[in-house]
């Protein structure tokens, strides 16, 4: 076994009700802050919910976990299919009601929010109406089981995501 294949780590990204998964391989070489930050604080997960504004992404909202968090390494707009992104909001960006969990953001007392999200399909383009560009970090990117869950993600946007979730695990 070579050396970067000793180092290569991946994770299963599920949505758990409708019991589908795929596996990414974390980006250590490009994203190294972000990967160590996610892998040490796994498994990860929470509700789901589908974008209104990126397009093919699915996300979680949860509380910070890095002890620090990470610098914008390894930057897009314009994730791919099988991109994971990291994205940390402040609670003032998550209270504007179009959104539609502000209740959540108020309600739970959160200064800082992480969301975690999976790019399915292509075409996607990280801009909001109310705050401009919003880059991500891409810090894994999947390679097996992206159609399965594309498949599950528009049944997530057309069948709606309540009682989903979206979990993240060491695989």
């Amino acid at each position: 076994m070579s050396e970067e294949t000793a180092t290569e780590r991946f994770v299963e990204v599920s949505l758990d009700k409708r019991g589908v998964s795929c596996t990414a391989k974390l980006l250590t070489d490009r994203a190294p802050i972000t990967c160590a930050a996610v892998w040490d604080a796994l498994p990860l997960g929470g509700d789901v919910y589908h974008a209104k504004y990126a397009r093919n992404e699915i996300y979680a909202l949860l509380e910070p976990f890095a002890p620090q968090e990470p610098p914008l390494e390894n930057p897009t707009i314009t994730p791919i299919p099988g991109d994971l992104c990291y994205f940390t909001f402040t609670e003032t960006q998550l209270v504007t009601s179009s959104y539609g969990y502000e209740a959540d953001a108020k309600h739970q007392g959160r200064k800082t929010v992480v969301d975690l999200a999976l790019f399915y399909e292509r075409n996607n383009l990280l801009i909001n109406g109310d705050a401009g560009w919003v880059p991500g970090i891409v810090w894994g990117s999947v390679v097996d089981g992206l159609d399965r869950m594309a498949d599950a993600c528009q049944d997530l946007w057309r069948a709606g995501a309540i009682g989903e979730t979206l979990s993240f695990r060491r695989a």
